[in-house]
């Protein structure tokens, strides 16, 4: 493991790598969308330049799939996918897509090019597991890894979990992402030096010993699943409550007052996992 560098699964425009290069860590960001790479190394371009960040563009995809790979461009760049299943479910809800065809980027070849690093942060719709998958035959493993969870099967979501645990993860958080955007951290750089940082919309906040709340056990992390996939139940894009958004204001009211639940209904989660 590489005590200084952060991989950046899904760079997006780069609201998770600011934070981490303030940090003071060196990051490899990933990104698929041509767009938002050239938006990271426009953005970043002084720490392109020094090497604190290096950007590589392309699509994660099977060995299977040969040397590139059909990619989902979506009207929301968040849900841009390989997977089509993902990218029909996305177009219901009236995000249409363009597809685009990318170099296939294999995470095993980047492990062993670049090291395997203390925290690694994967949000790549439909390809979370290949990046998981990846780090079975690396001789150590991050530190810290997040990983997005699924709003609709959880089915997938306990297998993610499955796999955190056979790779040796044993301490594990749901963190809630619809209240990150603008909230603040304080913390400190490698050097030692005071950190501030207010999290952009589009973050996954902050991660490690800076998140708030205590670690979960893999029992407790399911329980706190099956908690949250009630609340995706009642009020998630499939629901009946989510056609009318009117209608289930009182019904969330409600549901909060009996529940205890704080903070919007139903959000999504990311799970962070610990050593």
């Amino acid at each position: 493991m590489i005590a200084d560098l952060i991989y950046d699964v899904g760079m997006h425009k780069g609201e998770d790598s600011a934070f981490y290069l303030k940090k003071g860590f060196k990051v490899l960001g990933i990104e698929a969308s041509p767009e938002l790479v050239q938006h990271c190394q426009a953005r970043f371009r002084n720490e392109v330049a020094s090497g604190q960040l290096r950007i590589i563009e392309g699509a994660i995809a099977p060995e299977a799939e040969g040397p590139t790979i059909t990619f989902y461009k979506s009207s929301d760049s968040v849900l841009s996918t390989i997977n089509k299943n993902r990218a029909e479910r996305t177009e219901k809800l009236g995000h249409k897509s363009e597809c685009i065809v990318l170099p296939r980027i294999d995470t095993v070849d980047i492990y062993r090019s670049f090291g395997v690093p203390y925290f690694l942060k994967v949000d790549v719709e439909g390809a979370d597991q290949l990046v998981l998958d990846g780090l079975k035959q690396q001789p150590n493993r991050p530190q810290y890894i997040s990983v997005e969870s699924d709003k609709v099967d959880f089915n997938e979501v306990e297998a993610q979990l499955g796999l955190l645990k056979e790779l040796g993860y044993r301490k594990f958080k749901a963190v809630q992402q619809q209240r990150i955007p603008g909230s603040r951290v304080e913390t400190k750089a490698l050097d030692g030096s005071k950190v501030k940082h207010v999290f952009e919309g589009g973050a996954s906040g902050p991660f490690g010993e800076d998140l708030g709340g205590r670690w979960l056990d893999f029992d407790g992390i399911i329980r706190r699943y099956r908690s949250i996939f009630r609340d995706y139940r009642y009020f998630g894009d499939g629901s009946f409550l989510a056609k009318f958004p009117i209608l289930a204001l009182p019904f969330k009211v409600i549901y909060k007052l009996c529940t205890g639940q704080r903070g919007s209904l139903p959000g999504w989660y990311d799970t962070h996992a610990s050593l």
